[in-house]
């Protein structure tokens, strides 16, 4: 298995717009092959700090996943909503910053 954790900081006051533009990202991802889990957590006290928490079968799926149109419209609105992200990858062997 693979996982991803990716953290993604929101300009102030947007925490709420990412996680409403991430709701279709969430229902598409999860139809994906290969997608385990894919989930979403906020900061209680820090609303604006948002981490995704992915569980994939193997890199493939992790690789065809980056090519899928919902998550590349999800980057796209992100770009001005964000202050911040740090994907990273983590497998058996090593942990890898994307």
């Amino acid at each position: 298995m693979v996982y991803i954790i990716a953290y993604l900081t929101a300009h102030p006051g947007k925490g709420d717009e990412v996680v409403s533009l991430a709701a279709t990202l969430i229902e598409a991802t999860r139809r994906e092959a290969g997608c385990i889990t894919y989930d979403l957590y906020r900061k209680p006290a820090e609303p604006d700090v948002l981490v995704f928490v992915e569980t994939w079968k193997d890199k493939a799926a992790v690789d065809a996943h980056f090519e899928e149109p919902h998550l590349k419209a999800f980057q796209a609105a992100m770009a001005d909503l964000l202050v911040e992200a740090r994907i990273e990858l983590v497998t058996p062997e090593k942990v890898e910053v994307l």
